[in-house]
């Protein structure tokens, strides 16, 4: 395949480049390096992909709607797999100018973009957060929605549907896969895994919302990108589909096994949620396994094993 991977540079994005390029596949990766976390830590993830010959670079921004359609006219891709966009629910909650910039409008130039181009195939990374406090566990892809609890996952509902109406009108086919707790190696800093390592290493303190009370549906990055990739070489019409473990971890017990790796006691505030937190994420993953043949394989302790060998790694390198 010749596949675009924006986001090329970030945590999911550059796995999913990595793994494409393993199998033999060309990947135009697109990054703008904003500073929203260090700009060093994605070039160091280009640099990992520049290693392979089937890999180009392509530093642009997916709301500059002239170089988006350029880079579709003249790629000839048979996939778009759309990993760019403005993350962190609580950080786009005084930011929704910014995010329906970014994840609204960006999506819709590679649309548009695609559709001119005759790319018939587009994956879009979606989130768990759509599904806000749904009460029905585990969360379906046929639930209900229109109630989301922050700018983000309304953005990438907005997206979703959008995508809906550019597969009725022009046969683009769309999947958007809705991941739930990603974590590995290569993770954000803004991202919970990260933030409580992070904070236990150098004796810092941290906040856990309700004193650990809460579950979160933990994804190892590598089954996450087995799902992306199985994506893109099906192209399925218009399908929503959940990647995640389907197997919640209460967050006290997700910070005792940190605890333990580190070798050192969590120092925590506890307080109450806020409004942007549902309690429970846990994905139905029956239809990813129908579609995608997606099978996870990476149970929390073994994939934080290997999150905590690549921390203790960079931050030596550092």
């Amino acid at each position: 395949m010749n596949v675009l991977v924006t986001g090329a540079a970030g945590f999911i994005g550059s796995h999913v480049a990595e793994a494409l390029l393993q199998q033999g596949d060309a990947v135009a990766g697109l990054d703008n390096f904003n500073d929203y976390y260090d700009p060093r830590r994605k070039r160091a993830n280009a640099a990992l992909l520049a290693a392979f010959p089937r890999f180009t670079l392509h530093e642009a921004d997916v709301r500059d709607e002239g170089a988006i359609a350029h880079l579709c006219a003249q790629g000839g891709f048979d996939a778009i797999i759309h990993l760019a966009a403005m993350a962190n629910v609580r950080y786009s909650i005084e930011r929704a100018p910014l995010y329906t910039d970014v994840n609204v409008r960006g999506t819709v130039n590679l649309l548009e973009a695609a559709r001119k181009a005759g790319s018939p195939h587009f994956v879009f990374a979606s989130t768990s957060s759509v599904y806000g406090r749904t009460e029905r566990l585990p969360f379906r892809e046929d639930d209900p929605l229109g109630r989301p609890l922050a700018p983000y996952p309304a953005t990438k509902i907005a997206a979703e549907v959008m995508g809906h109406s550019y597969h009725q009108l022009f046969g683009i086919s769309f999947t958007a896969l809705r991941f739930f707790s990603v974590y590995g190696p290569r993770g954000r800093p803004d991202m919970m895994p990260y933030i409580v390592t992070d904070s236990i290493a150098h004796e810092r303190q941290f906040a856990l919302y309700n004193a650990g009370e809460m579950y979160r549906d933990w994804t190892y990055i590598a089954d996450i990108v087995s799902g992306v990739v199985a994506a893109a070489e099906r192209p399925l019409g218009y399908e929503i589909v959940n990647l995640g473990r389907g197997e919640p971890v209460r967050m006290r017990d997700f910070v005792d096994l940190v605890e333990e790796l580190v070798g050192k006691p969590a120092r925590m505030t506890t307080p109450p949620a806020p409004p942007s937190e549902p309690l429970v994420t846990h994905a139905d993953i029956s239809k990813a396994q129908q579609l995608l043949d997606y099978h996870p394989q990476t149970f929390v302790a073994d994939g934080m094993r290997r999150f905590w060998e690549w921390y203790r790694a960079q931050s030596l390198a550092s």
